[in-house]
């Protein structure tokens, strides 16, 4: 009897285990923004009252969390059960889905750079209905406040778009102490102050127009985002290959794996 054995061929412990510890920490970090999510919805009561979800005029900045997470989570649990338990058909959902994931980025990529002008007008109309909706929302707000104080702006293409807001505008039937103002994220920072005046934007659009340069930022965020991106174009452009990298080898991972399973399922 010869004492050599027929070798078939073998599932790779090395992909198998790589797909499965990436997609474990990818699945915790979905479960995590889920768990964000669902929180913020709490504090704010949404839970409690399904229906005010559409009760909010502007975007509702913990919908990121929740499809983000939701997205994430899924990936995960296909990718981590599909290889621990070489379940070819979770592999294969796996592929699919990070493909059009990638096939959808690359989509939006190449619309948005063919259509500029009108991402540009969506994004000022996007900027304008949240501004009107600025105090109805927590989150929202400090979202705004956030992207004022970064991009050091005001409004979509200047202070005056927070007309646009009740407590804000500049009518006279408009009562609020904040009439003709702008919220403190508009305001040009002191780094002598040490305490955020949230008073600071009060009557700034009353001034002229020389003296509002000096209290708050007079250029808008749909221009500053865009000298942004410019001045930081290699390192975004960078960010973007990355992860399209990132997605193209784990397709290309989970499709060895499932090659590796059906070739040993074939040899029994």
């Amino acid at each position: 009897m010869s004492g050599k054995h027929y070798k078939g061929p073998e599932v790779s412990c090395c992909i198998k285990y790589f797909i499965f510890g990436f997609n474990v920490i990818f699945w915790f970090l979905g479960v995590a923004f889920l768990g964000i999510g669902l929180w913020a919805w709490n504090e704010k009561g949404v839970l409690s009252n399904i229906s005010s979800i559409t009760d909010l005029g502007g975007f509702d900045p913990v919908w990121l969390f929740l499809v983000v997470g939701g997205v994430m989570f899924i990936l995960g649990f296909a990718g981590c059960i599909g290889a621990l338990r070489e379940n070819t058909l979770l592999l294969k959902f796996f592929s699919v889905f990070l493909g059009i994931i990638f096939f959808l980025e690359l989509t939006a990529g190449v619309l948005a750079f063919v259509f500029k002008d009108w991402i540009k007008d969506q994004l000022y109309f996007f900027i304008n209905n949240n501004i009107r909706a600025y105090r109805d929302d927590i989150d929202l707000q400090n979202l705004i406040d956030f992207t004022q104080e970064y991009w050091q702006c005001c409004g979509a293409f200047g202070a005056d778009d927070w007309n646009l807001n009740i407590y804000f505008n500049c009518t006279d039937s408009n009562a609020s102490r904040e009439r003709c103002g702008v919220p403190f994220s508009c305001c040009t920072k002191d780094p002598a102050e040490d305490v955020i005046n949230t008073q600071c934007g009060y009557d700034a659009r009353q001034k002229p127009e020389v003296d509002q340069q000096i209290v708050i930022y007079t250029k808008g965020c749909v221009p500053q985002f865009e000298k942004w991106l410019q001045d930081n174009l290699t390192i975004v452009a960078g960010i973007f290959i990355g992860i399209a990298l990132l997605q193209i080898f784990g397709i290309c991972l989970a499709q060895n794996l499932v090659s590796d399973i059906e070739a040993v399922r074939a040899s029994w």
